[in-house]
């Protein structure tokens, strides 16, 4: 395990997952007569769930390594199982050790930046993944003004390879029951109270709130650089940061207008973009409306310069690509279209993936240590020497690769066909065919960069089959 600081402790390192795909809200209104928004929000795609957007967040800040990890705690209220632990799938997808444990926490929109208060305030290293799917019913404001989206934040105390980023200085919390938002258990949709009240409720708690983490800090309002609001009440969060900014222009949101808001998820990515432009120095205050308010402090170190993400904000911002509202709809089952006219598949075998864990969730071959010829999938037998048992594992999941050939299935099942197959050779050896996400089949080229992706394959008896694809390499990605 790497040496620890004890006695610093904050945020060692924060990154954001944002779907590929991006809905335009005049799209809405355009096609119902009414409805839409003139903002934007992005779209998890048909083989993508809060699980998937959960490990690719992650993978951004661990990069392949480990050691770190003391914990892992995963947030969402829009789970893709209920009962079973999806924690467990991100640990297996990040390739965790056994005795690192991981768990779901809670499920409504305010548990993220609890458990974010809880991560600061314990020793060892947490890694906290959030993520959020949200749903509305055609033309609502939910149905535009939300978004999908994942974030993680590695927290707790400094390390020799990860120093503290963002220095933790205190928070604050105000309880208060009262309906403003909710859904029940099963349902795709949230139902809202009258707005007017929960805005006066959360004027009143927002207010308070701020000015004991100000307290809790040992700080004033004059040495805040960034005071960053969340919540899906979007006026009292509009309300809320026009009081507390006092005038100051401290609270530019320039993020939920490209993404929505993404809902239990959003005060992680909120944060992390805001540190992702701070300078050292910074005090960044995050405040959150949810059945309540809280209030986390941060102040951003040294450490800020060189803690360059792999896939920015901005970048994945500046990379989403439209998605026509009516495949929208079919992708969140609001419409049935015909499905390819094919047997659809049958129920992955829970055996069958226990002994392939190390393949088929964290995408681990096999390397002949003879020659170093590497397999996918994994095998026992070396293909050139024929050779038994000579192999050790390989981790493939971060290797870039090229794309040598492909053809493009119009038949085989898919909730969203076409089907774009590839085969790929992968930097530093390896050739496998694989599935293309994220891409637009007449956009596919031999010889295009791709990266692999945790995605879902499909479901079947309400067992979700994950595995990997390949994704074009974006602009600005690393």
């Amino acid at each position: 395990m790497a040496g620890r600081f004890f006695g610093v402790s904050g945020i060692l390192a924060a990154a954001v997952y944002l779907p590929y795909r991006r809905l335009d809200g005049k799209e809405i209104g355009g096609f119902f007569g009414s409805g839409g928004a003139k903002t934007s929000r992005t779209v998890a795609s048909h083989d993508e769930d809060t699980t998937t957007m959960g490990v690719e967040a992650a993978r951004k800040i661990l990069n392949g390594t480990t050691s770190s990890v003391d914990r892992l705690r995963f947030v969402t209220p829009t789970p893709a199982y209920a009962d079973k632990n999806n924690a467990s799938t991100i640990h297996a997808a990040l390739r965790l050790p056994p005795n690192i444990g991981a768990w779901d926490v809670g499920g409504s929109l305010r548990t993220s930046i609890g458990a974010l208060i809880d991560a600061l305030s314990t020793s060892g290293q947490t890694l906290l993944v959030g993520a959020d799917l949200r749903d509305g019913l055609p033309t609502s404001a939910d149905e535009s003004g939300t978004g999908d989206g994942a974030a993680a934040l590695l927290v707790g105390d400094a390390s020799s390879d990860h120093p503290v980023i963002a220095e933790f200085l205190g928070s604050a919390s105000q309880t208060d029951e009262f309906i403003d938002r909710w859904r029940s258990p099963g349902e795709q949709r949230s139902r809202v109270w009258e707005e007017r009240f929960g805005e006066t409720r959360y004027n009143e708690l927002g207010k308070t709130t701020f000015a004991n983490a100000l307290t809790a800090a040992g700080i004033s309002f004059d040495d805040v650089n960034k005071l960053v609001v969340t919540g899906l009440h979007a006026r009292a969060v509009k309300g809320v940061a026009a009081k507390l900014s006092q005038g100051n222009d401290i609270t530019n949101d320039t993020l939920t207008p490209q993404t929505g808001q993404i809902g239990g998820a959003h005060p992680l990515i909120a944060l992390t973009a805001a540190l992702e432009t701070s300078a050292p120095g910074d005090i960044i205050v995050l405040l959150h409306l949810a059945d309540g308010a809280d209030a986390v402090v941060v102040k951003t170190t040294d450490a800020i310069k060189n803690a360059v993400p792999t896939f920015s904000v901005a970048a994945q911002l500046a990379n989403g690509a439209p998605l026509p509202y009516a495949k929208f709809l079919s992708w969140r089952n609001m419409v049935n279209v015909e499905p390819p006219r094919r047997p659809e598949p049958q129920r992955v075998s829970s055996s069958a993936a226990w002994r392939s864990e190390d393949w088929k969730f964290g995408f681990v071959g096999s390397k002949d240590s003879t020659d170093g010829t590497i397999h996918l999938p994994p095998t026992r037998v070396s293909r050139n020497t024929d050779a038994l048992d000579v192999m050790e594992p390989v981790a493939m999941a971060e290797a870039k690769g090229t794309i040598v050939t492909f053809t493009i299935d119009r038949m085989a099942y898919s909730p969203s066909p076409p089907v774009v197959f590839a085969v790929v050779d992968f930097d530093g050896g390896g050739r496998f065919p694989v599935e293309l996400t994220d891409v637009d089949a007449d956009s596919v080229a031999i010889g295009g960069r791709v990266v692999m992706t945790f995605r879902r394959l499909f479901t079947a008896d309400g067992i979700h089959d994950y595995f990997w694809k390949a994704r074009p390499v974006r602009e600005g990605e690393n």
